[in-house]
């Protein structure tokens, strides 16, 4: 059951509720929305006595105990919202999570518990606290939205203030708002304060919505994988304007040339591609894209690229390379050309 439909029928009257919720995910906005359908599920079920702990590795973790064991002055269920931003509760934390997860393992009380958590990567969900957690409770795990998902996510939105936008208003939109969803949801809540329900015209909602892109070196490797030369170009210029760092882009570009050249060569050379990737911990979605480019890009082709990365390399470093752009961020532009245009 998708996170949606959980929620849905959680909020159904007379719907059983587990002592204990776990939400996780990368994006703030889609985390704190399953927190606070999850909270005002827990308002109307009778936990009207709710405490709020933000936690990490330094807190004092024993004030848990005290919250979950001290009942309400009132009389009423008690609400307990435990958010831990970093992911890192420490030895006192993780001790504390294992016990409060062990007293909600299996009940359903007058204490719910909800737990807010950024995405775990694998070693720290196998970990004795993050397993107790998501053995006992019921995880809501807020999967991210990724750019081709975007236009339909705004269109759903938008639905939901009974605006529709069309195919290339929401492209539009989509490309205005990429990497930043709580920015997305206050332009739409914007255009939901400015114009009638009904159709939106294009020239509307680019007089209305302001660019609050925010762009991440890894929009740049995927782009360049599927041949996306319009939106690498857009991407990278974003990350020159906001004065992101030339090594972190080099290396997000050339490390993943660097990773394709040795899978193309041993291909080539009758390696099993899976397994190459399984080596190099290409896995999931960026396993997708890799499989794109090196269907498409020739092999011979990625020697030169790697050697490309080495001369972007040095003119960031502030030496002249024969041949090349003076300007590392053109250069760097060119060298993700060379995978994404190769036929």
């Amino acid at each position: 059951m998708d996170t949606d439909r959980l929620i849905q029928s959680l909020a159904k009257p007379g719907a059983s509720l587990a002592a204990l919720f776990v939400v996780t995910g990368d994006d703030p906005l889609l985390t704190i929305e399953a927190a606070d359908a999850l909270r005002a599920i827990a308002r109307a079920a009778g936990f009207l006595d709710r405490t709020s702990f933000v936690m990490d590795a330094r807190s004092d973790w024993s004030a848990l105990g005290v919250a979950s064991g001290s009942g309400s002055l009132f009389g009423d269920k008690q609400l307990m919202e435990i958010s831990i931003p970093t992911g890192k509760p420490g030895k006192q934390g993780a001790d504390a999570l294992i016990a409060l997860a062990s007293r909600c393992q299996g009940q359903a009380g007058e204490v719910l518990t909800i737990v807010s958590l950024p995405r775990l990567d694998k070693a720290a969900r196998e970990g004795k606290w993050a397993s107790a957690l998501f053995h006992a409770g019921t995880t809501l795990e807020m999967a991210n939205i990724e750019r081709h998902q975007l236009p339909e996510w705004i269109a759903q939105r938008l639905a939901r203030q009974s605006q529709q936008a069309d195919q290339a208003t929401l492209q539009w939109l989509a490309d205005k708002v990429e990497g930043n969803l709580l920015a997305a949801h206050q332009e739409i809540l914007k255009l939901g304060l400015l114009f009638e329900p009904g159709m939106l015209a294009y020239e509307e909602v680019e007089q209305a919505v302001m660019n609050v892109a925010r762009y991440d070196v890894f929009g740049v490797r995927d782009a360049m994988l599927v041949g996306d030369v319009p939106r690498m170009v857009r991407v990278m210029a974003g990350l020159k304007a906001e004065g992101e760092a030339l090594p972190l882009v080099l290396w997000a570009i050339g490390e993943e040339i660097r990773i394709l050249a040795r899978i193309a060569q041993g291909t080539a050379a009758g390696q099993d591609m899976s397994a190459m990737l399984r080596s190099q911990r290409v896995f999931g979605q960026h396993e997708r894209l890799a499989r794109q480019a090196l269907s498409r890009v020739p092999a011979r082709n990625w020697v030169a690229a790697v050697q490309h990365a080495h001369e972007v390399d040095r003119l960031i470093k502030g030496l002249h390379v024969s041949g090349r752009l003076q300007d590392p961020w053109e250069e760097m532009t060119r060298l993700a050309m060379r995978v994404a245009v190769a036929r």
